[in-house]
């Protein structure tokens, strides 16, 4: 169901075409490579948070890792990833297709500056089979995201 939720959001741009469905998983950042023919580090992974009984999505560079320092300078708060069971209820994703698109209402979503060297990325798009290739600037643009972040590791 929630790749339909994900076709939908992309319907507003004529971009529904766009979302590529695998036979094989994409759930991991390795899968994903594998299937796209691609770098692990253009995956553009989508990362579940709670700060302040408010959930959050970063997306960062498949080969980035969360820097607990910097995300608390950011945020405030220690970085406290959403349990697995948590996602679907509270983003609308099942885990393996957890995206920036077709989210539940209230969910901020942040972009993470270690994708800003890739001229396209490769987010999922609802399932744990599923993606889409996008220039920076549409991800900002199909996301909604609130800002960008630095919250990775160098």
């Amino acid at each position: 169901m929630s790749i339909e939720n994900v076709k939908a959001h992309f319907r507003k741009w004529d971009m529904e075409n766009h979302v590529l469905e695998f036979s094989v998983s994409s759930a991991t950042v390795t899968e994903a490579a594998l299937a796209l023919h691609t770098d692990e580090q253009r995956i553009a992974k989508t990362l579940s948070f709670m700060v302040d009984e408010h959930p959050i999505l970063i997306v960062t560079a498949g080969d980035a890792r969360v820097d607990n320092k910097k995300y608390k300078s950011t945020f405030h708060k220690k970085a406290s990833m959403l349990k697995p069971d948590q996602v679907l209820d509270l983003i609308g994703h099942p885990v393996g297709g957890v995206c920036p698109f077709g989210i539940k209402d209230g969910v901020s979503v942040y972009l993470d500056v270690s994708l800003k060297r890739f001229e396209t990325v490769f987010p999922a798009c609802g399932s744990a089979n599923s993606a889409i290739e996008l220039t920076i600037p549409d991800l900002e643009k199909y996301s909604g995201f609130e800002a960008w972040v630095d919250v990775c590791k160098e």
